[in-house]
């Protein structure tokens, strides 16, 4: 069953194009422990969780968050965090940005993240 579940978490985590490094950092975890869970090595129940969370799959492997989903989850935390990088520099020489341009800025790059350049690096931390 162990077994399984891995074959399946590593089928996801192919689907998703996330590199075991950026799977340890986005899910908050050692490179050493993700590397010891998909080598079937015994690793503790939160471990799991918190690879199986990320990747939208549950215990025992089976999808709860279709892959389309999640990637529109990830581009949406991706895009704040970047307009959140442009808000804080204008705010920082007093010109922050009113909240409809903030919108659209977190749209724009959403959808870059989807559909453009950046789609393959929608899962680098």
């Amino acid at each position: 069953m162990r077994l399984e579940l891995i074959d399946k978490i590593e089928q996801r985590r192919k689907q998703l194009n996330i590199t075991i490094d950026n799977l340890a950092k986005l899910s908050n975890l050692g490179l050493r422990t993700v590397h010891r869970f998909f080598a079937g090595e015994d690793v503790k129940l939160s471990t799991i969780e918190h690879i199986t969370n990320l990747l939208g799959v549950d215990f025992a492997g089976n999808e709860i968050i279709p892959l389309k989903q999640l990637q529109k989850q990830r581009a949406k935390q991706k895009a704040i965090f970047m307009a959140s990088l442009v808000q804080s520099t204008s705010a920082l020489e007093m010109q922050g940005l009113e909240k409809d341009s903030l919108e659209k800025i977190i749209y724009k790059f959403e959808k870059e993240f989807l559909s453009g350049s950046y789609t393959n690096r929608l899962w680098v931390a």
